[in-house]
């Protein structure tokens, strides 16, 4: 990578840690801390949502799908904008006028409300767990992405300099840094992929002509996807819309409604097909890159092994002239901080309100609050980072975190607003039972009926456990 680049690259980590200190001497409580006073309009917040959910760790996971299989990648991020809609109809209407009236910080609260503090708890140990997979996942990302550019950069030392650069900033800033610098990130990285990225590397690897000469046909039809992988997305993805704390965030950080419904509708179409389908485009112009010998000087002969998910940053530290590759590389950390920052957020906001506040007392003043929030956060980051040097694929750790949060959430979230009678044994047992077949399904890699997912089998589990158990002991009726 030349000097210039390196400058411009530099230069963009302190811009972030600068807006990061901004927003540290302008935090004053916990609620500007997590919820960011309950101000923030519709655009900031439907950019953060999109920023959030694609991030670092989908953007290389795109590119990765897009080397194995073409276009047919992009109906993974499909499911984020039927997951974004369905949401904005159904649950924010109920959501956000309870998160104004009781105050809540986070996801698990609800459960409190409608069920008991320990399903809350349960919930937070769950929601804990999946958001310290989901950090780990960007960490990863931001790894790979600067091992494959930075000339001697070895992995090991990649994760601790993306990490060290994620957890500090988001310790510092809070949910208001998180979400302000999202809309500025979010714009860096449409920015380049559109005028950067995607014309570079079309122009480099030979055009449509290459593509057609090296590639069969079927990495240009969006055919090219068994339905089984179809299946697994959405039941993985779409849900993560109901359950997923970062989100219930942003829901009570909007000043109405209205504003919450219209950064959802935002955050959706610019899923699908905007991310999905620039990811897999470059993911698809690294594989005829690797194919005609582009990466050779590398060390990667055509037709040899090569991490898919290595493929894009590869192509770019390829193609992109001095100046530009800065730019570039900016725009894809860009949407790493965008994903690790807001899963650091939720983890620790989980950890404090839903976990630790039930054994012991943590009250006290605003600052101190702040305080201790922070430091949850940066001990979250430190952990997460730990995870991130033990796993290998981007895209397989956060389906894996997706899918264990799903499987113990859903049904009683969905329980919770809109059946007729809610019981909070139901919902704990379904927690546990859906969660802990996911998990236990995952970790002993049983092989499943038709390649299905885990998560399918546990949402299964859970679902029965819930209506079983609200069928058969006392509880109490919706009002």
């Amino acid at each position: 990578m030349h000097w210039i680049d390196i400058i411009v690259f530099v230069l963009y980590i302190f811009l972030v840690l600068g807006i990061g200190f901004y927003f540290l001497w302008r935090n004053r409580d916990a609620d500007d801390y997590y919820v960011g006073s309950r101000k923030m309009g519709s655009v900031h917040v439907g950019l953060s949502v999109v920023a959030t959910d694609v991030g670092g760790g989908f953007s290389i996971g795109l590119g990765g799908l897009g080397f194995i299989m073409g276009m047919a990648g992009s109906w993974m991020l499909f499911t984020g904008l039927i997951g974004a809609w369905l949401s904005a109809v159904i649950l924010i209407p109920k959501v956000h006028p309870l998160g104004s009236e009781k105050k809540l910080f986070t996801f698990p609260q609800i459960f409190a409300h409608f069920y008991s503090p320990r399903v809350a708890m349960m919930a937070g140990i769950i929601s804990a767990i999946g958001y310290l997979g989901f950090t780990s996942s960007q960490i990863l990302a931001g790894a790979k992405l600067a091992s494959s550019t930075f000339i001697n950069l070895d992995m090991n030392t990649a994760l601790i300099v993306m990490g060290v650069i994620a957890v500090v900033y988001t310790v510092v800033g809070g949910i208001k840094a998180v979400i302000y610098t999202d809309t500025f990130q979010w714009i860096i990285l449409m920015g380049g992929l559109i005028l950067i990225g995607i014309p570079s590397g079309y122009v480099a690897i030979g055009g449509m002509t290459a593509i057609r000469e090296t590639l069969g046909p079927e990495f240009m039809s969006f055919r090219n996807v068994p339905w089984q992988t179809v299946v697994n997305w959405v039941v993985t993805i779409l849900p993560i819309w109901f359950v997923g704390m970062t989100l219930y965030q942003r829901i009570y950080a909007t000043r109405g409604v209205r504003e919450a419904r219209r950064a959802w509708f935002i955050a959706g179409i610019f899923e699908w097909p905007f991310m999905a389908m620039m990811g897999v485009i470059l993911g698809l112009f690294a594989r005829v890159a690797f194919e005609n010998g582009m990466f050779e000087y590398l060390g990667y002969m055509a037709g040899g092994d090569l991490d898919p998910e290595m493929g894009l940053p590869l192509l770019l530290r390829t193609v992109l002239p001095v100046g530009l590759m800065g730019l570039m590389m900016s725009a894809y950390f860009s949407a790493i901080m965008s994903t690790a920052d807001s899963c650091m957020m939720a983890a620790s906001g989980n950890l404090l309100t839903d976990i630790l506040s039930k054994f012991f007392r943590i009250e006290g003043n605003e600052k101190r609050m702040l305080r201790i929030s922070q430091l949850l956060t940066f001990i979250i980051g430190g952990l997460a980072l730990l995870l991130a040097a033990a796993m290998e694929n981007v895209l397989e750790l956060m389906l894996y975190s997706y899918a264990f949060m799903v499987s113990g959430l859903l049904v009683p979230v969905i329980g919770a607003f809109f059946l007729k009678r809610r019981t909070p044994q139901a919902a704990f047992w379904s927690m546990l039972l859906g969660g802990g077949t996911t998990l236990v399904l995952t970790a002993t890699g049983v092989p499943l009926p038709f390649g299905l997912d885990p998560n399918i089998f546990g949402i299964t589990i859970s679902a029965v456990t819930f209506l079983s158990l609200t069928r058969f002991l006392p509880g109490r009726k919706n009002s």
